[in-house]
């Protein structure tokens, strides 16, 4: 019987198309590696040291740095780069002067009870809110860090009833596929307790939504006209400072909500008429919460499970 495998086997190579035609499949193997050697050498060729300090350095087109979304040509090497900030001398400074609290701990404390107090709204009062406290709150978000100072972010404030309602029409036509194909199903049931669906009230409801759109890269003069400029880190500085808009429609007693509407940004950003470096992160409708507004009863993690000392 081994002796019969043997026999097959032998014979199936001899036979094979692979021996049979070796003479020109070789060649052609040899040319394709070649070709794509000589490819990733002309691609990465001049920039290989930098992949080397640089690991998360990839390909030009439309590639990343980490932190930073690609805008220039990272290749080009007869140019002499100038920051995009005026450099001036450092000025000093001693701290933190304006606080919740004389005393350190007690202002921490003051602080921790605010966030603490915040909560989700998703049911919103038609009482009125005063513009001006909800634009001073963006400008104390406008504080925030940001890679290089390079400030990435755009807080479109809508209060048109009109803006309103064709933002609520996108969202929750773009919902409803999302609950019923493009989530999960374990998404889908994570989400039940929350008791959240397709349906926005909150868009229309609330006196104002705040949409907070990252710019993926800025513009800046040069001597040949305007030039794009590379915001670096644009995501986390939005984040960083949407956090810091939370807590500060907090501290003036207005309740939010933080959504993430899948798959509605483009359209989004054309309904508002933005430029296209600038993508949507978040939307947080903004007001007083409404008279029978309830909140699930969530708890949340004890500072032993969040910390870890060294």
């Amino acid at each position: 019987m081994a002796s019969y495998l043997e026999d097959l086997v032998d014979k199936f190579i001899s036979s094979s198309a692979l021996v049979t035609y070796w003479n020109y499949i070789f060649p052609v193997l040899v040319g394709l590696y070649l070709a794509i050697s000589l490819y990733d050498k002309h691609r990465y060729g001049r920039n290989k040291k930098l992949r080397i300090t640089e690991p998360a350095a990839t390909e030009k087109n439309g590639s990343t740095l980490d932190g930073i979304e690609y805008v220039g040509d990272l290749e080009h090497a007869e140019y002499d780069p100038v920051p995009a900030l005026e450099e001036k001398p450092h000025v000093p400074y001693t701290g933190a002067t304006v606080t919740l609290a004389s005393d350190p701990l007690e202002a921490a404390n003051r602080f921790y009870a605010i966030a603490n107090n915040r909560r989700s709204v998703r049911k919103f009062s038609s009482r009125p809110v005063d513009a001006a406290i909800v634009e001073r709150c963006i400008q104390a978000a406008g504080t925030a860090p940001s890679g290089a100072h390079t400030e990435p972010w755009t807080f479109c404030l809508v209060s048109d009833p009109s803006i309103k309602a064709n933002i609520r029409e996108i969202i929750e036509a773009e919902e409803f596929v999302n609950y019923t194909q493009r989530m999960a199903k374990q998404w889908v049931t994570d989400l039940r307790p929350i008791r959240t669906n397709h349906v926005k009230e909150y868009l229309t409801e609330a006196p104002y939504l705040v949409l907070v759109f990252k710019q993926t890269y800025g513009y800046k003069e040069s001597s040949a006209g305007t030039d794009k400029k590379q915001h670096y880190y644009n995501e986390i500085s939005t984040s960083i400072a949407t956090g810091m808009l939370l807590s500060a429609f907090q501290c003036a007693g207005l309740s939010s909500l933080v959504t993430t509407p899948l798959n509605c940004g483009p359209m989004l950003r054309t309904l508002l008429e933005r430029p296209p470096n600038e993508k949507l992160l978040v939307l947080l409708p903004v007001g007083y919460p409404a008279d029978d507004c309830t909140v699930p009863d969530l708890q949340r993690k004890p500072l032993e499970d969040i910390l870890v000392r060294y």
